[in-house]
C-alpha cells in the first residue's frame, strides 16, 4: 500500500491524469506472502471508478439498458463538453480512445511500466489505476518487465500501445449492442473507430518526444533521429531518466547538471551532432528549449530501490521517515537539487529491485 501511495503521488506530481491516495491506513492484522507481513488498506480517489470491465459486465448480462444508462453517465460526468450525441455509444468510445492514447503515451515517455493492463484497470476517465506491481525503469530496456505474475512479457514497456489497444477493442466490443441496432454496421462502426488508435497514440507520443528532445515539433524526418536513440539507450543499459535529463542539460547553459550522475559515452557523439544539429534548425529560443525539456524531463522519479527502502524501514522498523522523505522529494520531480542527489541516483548492483508484487 505504501508502493501504490508513493507511485501514484509521484505520477500526479509528473503531471499524469491518475487515481489519487486518500490514505494508507494499517489494519494490525498480518498478511501471508511468502512470509508474514503487516497488513493494510489504500483509498484512492478518481473522476471515477467506471472501467471498461464494468462495461463488459453488463454487456455479459446482455443488460442494454444498463449499457445505455451507463453510457450517458459516463459522456455527462467525464466528456461533458461533447453535448448532445446522435450516437452516444460511439462518442464515447472516440473519447475513450484519445484520453488512452494520451495517457499510455505519457507513460512511455517516463519509462513507466504498468504491471497489469487488463480491461478492469483501465478507467473510463482517463486516469491511471492500481499501482500494484508497476514500477519505473532505470536502464532502459523496450522488453523490461517488473510485474512477478507477467511471466511472459505480456504488459512489458514495448506491450503497453498495444495492449490498450486491445483493450479499447474489448470495449467497443461490449458496446455493439448500443452502437447501432443492424449487427453488421455495429461492427463496422466498432472496427474503425478502433482503427484509430495507433494514429491517436502516436500523435500523443510524438507531441511529447518534441518536449522531451527540446523541438517544436516532431516530422516524419526525425523519425531516425528518435529510433537512433533508443536503440543506444537500449545497447547501452543507459538509465533512462538521467539520459533525457542530461539531454535537458546540453540544450543550454544548466544551472544544476546531472552530469554527475550520468554522461552520455562516447559512442553517443555522432548522435548527439545530429541532435545538436537538428536543434540549430528549430526555432525555439535555447532558454525556452531547456525551460521546456526540464518540465518534460523530471530529475526525480519512484526509483524501485527507494521505493523498496522506504516499505522496508515501515515494515521491519515501524519507521515511516524514509517514506516521508521520498514523497517530499517527489513532490518537485523536474526541479533538481544536488544535495538530493541519493533520490536521481540509479540503483547499485546489489539494490537493484527485478521484481515488483501486487498489493491485494
Amino acid at each position: 500500500m505504501l508502493r501504490e501511495y508513493i507511485l501514484i503521488e509521484a505520477m500526479h506530481r509528473l503531471g499524469v491524469p491518475t487515481t489519487r491516495a486518500l490514505a494508507a491506513v494499517s489494519t494490525g492484522e498480518q498478511v501471508v506472502r511468502d512470509e508474514f507481513l503487516p497488513g493494510a488498506v489504500l483509498a484512492r480517489v478518481a473522476g471515477s471508478h467506471i472501467r471498461i470491465g464494468t462495461f463488459q459486465y453488463f454487456s455479459a448480462q446482455r443488460d442494454n439498458e444498463a449499457l445505455s444508462l451507463l453510457v450517458d453517465h459516463v459522456l455527462e460526468r467525464h466528456y461533458p463538453d461533447q453535448g448532445h450525441s446522435d450516437n452516444p455509444a460511439l462518442t464515447l468510445l472516440r473519447c475513450t480512445i484519445t484520453r488512452q492514447a494520451q495517457l499510455v503515451a505519457q507513460w512511455q515517455l517516463l519509462g513507466f511500466i504498468h504491471g497489469v493492463m487488463n480491461t478492469d484497470n483501465m478507467l473510463l476517465s482517463g486516469e491511471t489505476i492500481d499501482y500494484g506491481p508497476c514500477a519505473f525503469m532505470d536502464d532502459f530496456h523496450p522488453d523490461k518487465v517488473f510485474s512477478s505474475i507477467d511471466r511472459a512479457g505480456r504488459y512489458a514497456y514495448r506491450n503497453q500501445p498495444g495492449i490498450a489497444h486491445w483493450n479499447l477493442a474489448c470495449l467497443a466490443q461490449a458496446l455493439l449492442p448500443v452502437l447501432h441496432p443492424e449487427q453488421d454496421q455495429a461492427v463496422a462502426l466498432a472496427q474503425e473507430t478502433v482503427d484509430t488508435f495507433p494514429d491517436e497514440f502516436l500523435k500523443a507520443h510524438s507531441a511529447g518526444m518534441a518536449q522531451k528532445l527540446g523541438l517544436s515539433t516532431i516530422t516524419a524526418a526525425d523519425t531516425g533521429l528518435v529510433e537512433d536513440l533508443f536503440q543506444l539507450l537500449a545497447d547501452h543499459s543507459s538509465d533512462f531518466t538521467l539520459a533525457f535529463r542530461r539531454l535537458a542539460d546540453l540544450a543550454a547553459e544548466s544551472p544544476a547538471p546531472v552530469s554527475q550522475l550520468f554522461e552520455f559515452p562516447d559512442s553517443f557523439a555522432p548522435w548527439l551532432a545530429h541532435w545538436r544539429d537538428r536543434l540549430g534548425a528549430d526555432t525555439l529560443s535555447p532558454e525556452r528549449r531547456q525551460a521546456m525539456m526540464y518540465s518534460a524531463n523530471p530529475a526525480f522519479i519512484p526509483r524501485n530501490h527507494l521505493v523498496q527502502e522506504a516499505i522496508h524501514a515501515a515494515e521491519v522498523d515501524g519507521n515511516l521517515q524514509p517514506f516521508k522523505d521520498l514523497h517530499q522529494v517527489l513532490e518537485n520531480p523536474t526541479h533538481y537539487d544536488a544535495g538530493k542527489s541519493r533520490y536521481a541516483m540509479p540503483p547499485r548492483p546489489e539494490q537493484e529491485v527485478r521484481q515488483t508484487f501486487c498489493g491485494t
